[in-house]
Order: structure tokens, then C-alpha cells, then sequence
């Protein structure tokens, strides 16, 4: 696992909390809910991107 990827789970683990916290407040900030979401879907992109086994070919190829 190289530093980057493993500094990216990191991130998504903290996003993913964030998301939890501010949706269990009494009055959650749906904007901020949403751009939350918004960049944990791009760490779990990157995450994919960077996976290797995102980087395999496929066996029919």
C-alpha cells in the first residue's frame, strides 16, 4: 500500500464520520451534507483509480 493510498482511506474514513456527525446534529446542514458526499465519492474515486486491482486487465482481453 503506497503512502498515498493509504493517506486517502485515511481521508474517506474522516469524510465518512463527518458525513455521520453532521447528519445526527439536530438541525443538519444539507448543503454541507451534500459537498461532504461530494468528496468522499471523489477520494473513492481516486481510491479506485489508484487500487491495484483496478489496474489489472481483464481476463477476456
Amino acid at each position: 500500500m503506497t503512502a498515498r493510498f493509504y493517506k486517502l482511506t485515511e481521508l474517506h474514513a474522516r469524510l465518512d464520520d463527518a458525513v455521520r456527525r453532521e447528519i445526527n446534529r439536530r438541525a443538519p446542514d444539507q448543503f454541507k451534507v451534500m459537498a461532504l458526499k461530494r468528496r468522499k465519492l471523489r477520494v473513492r474515486d481516486l481510491l479506485a483509480r489508484l487500487s491495484p486491482q483496478s489496474r489489472r486487465r481483464p481476463s477476456g482481453a
